[in-house]
């Protein structure tokens, strides 16, 4: 019984290992013939515009900001204000 069981994890893993040297080969395929149609789509896609120094600076600050632990501190102190007379407790009294 322990060797079947044993044999069958085995070549599970076998057609496992097959069907991902069966994939690896279908997207090398696809890879190459991607890389061919490569430069005719970098030819249609337009340039990006240029971000202004004032947008760049912005974003510089931010980075250096969050990097150097400068943002927003919090205090991680929860406040709980606990109303000791709400209209469940109330009726709750009146029941009893």
């Amino acid at each position: 019984m322990a060797g079947i069981s044993v044999g069958v994890v085995f070549s599970i893993l076998v057609v496992l290992v097959l069907v991902l040297v069966v994939f690896s080969y279908v997207a090398q395929g696809k890879k190459e013939t991607s890389a061919m149609a490569a430069p005719a789509v970098q030819k249609s896609v337009p340039k990006a515009s240029k971000v202004s120094a004032a947008d760049e600076a912005a974003v510089a600050m931010a980075v250096y900001l969050y990097m150097n632990g400068r943002h927003d501190d919090e205090s991680g102190v929860l406040t709980i204000h606990v109303n000791e007379h709400s209209l469940w407790h109330e009726e709750l009294n009146e029941r009893l």
